[in-house]
């Protein structure tokens, strides 16, 4: 399986062919297609080629998912003995994108992800029997409830009543 390692927004990922990344925030609308250009490492299933430090010629082309924010990280502060405390919280400016070519220094395509498919009707037809399946198990769930709770009632009512007394015979 072949993967390169490129450079952005100060970080580094490992990224193979079709895979969805979560990458600092770039200005681009979605559904646009992004080139990078700082390869550091490109691995074929034949060839290494390591950059000093990129690999001139090679890129990696992505297309922009969505631009949104991450989740959000809570900051607390506080001082000892102070009363001070200071609460607030970050969501970080994110970029989902989906890696599409990689191209090697010659411009020789490595790796092409494949085009994403739409739901066949079999899987749709699976998944609709698998709800049918839970729905069924929910309701088979709450009809067991029912049961004990009209078993635990009658029983309560039963101690409720007085019994007459026996005497045993002889």
């Amino acid at each position: 399986m072949s993967f390169a390692i490129i450079q952005t927004g100060g970080k580094q990922y490992k990224v193979s062919a079709s895979e969805i990344l979560k990458i600092e925030r770039l200005t681009d609308e979605e559904g646009k297609t992004v080139e990078f250009k700082n390869v550091l490492f490109l691995n074929d299933n034949k060839t290494t080629e390591i950059g000093n430090p990129n690999i001139e010629g090679a890129k990696v082309e992505a297309t922009i998912l969505k631009n949104t924010r991450n989740r959000t990280v809570l900051v607390f502060k506080k001082r000892r003995r102070k009363n001070s405390r200071k609460k607030y919280g970050h969501r970080q400016p994110i970029t989902l994108i989906r890696i599409t070519k990689i191209f090697s220094k010659d411009g020789k395509l490595i790796a092409q992800a494949e085009p994403q498919k739409k739901l066949s009707k079999e899987i749709v037809k699976g998944e609709k029997a698998r709800e049918k399946q839970i729905l069924e198990a929910k309701n088979f769930e709450l009809e067991r409830k029912q049961k004990i709770k009209k078993t635990v009632k009658k029983l309560k009512d039963d101690q409720g009543k007085k019994k007459p007394l026996t005497t045993k015979k002889k």
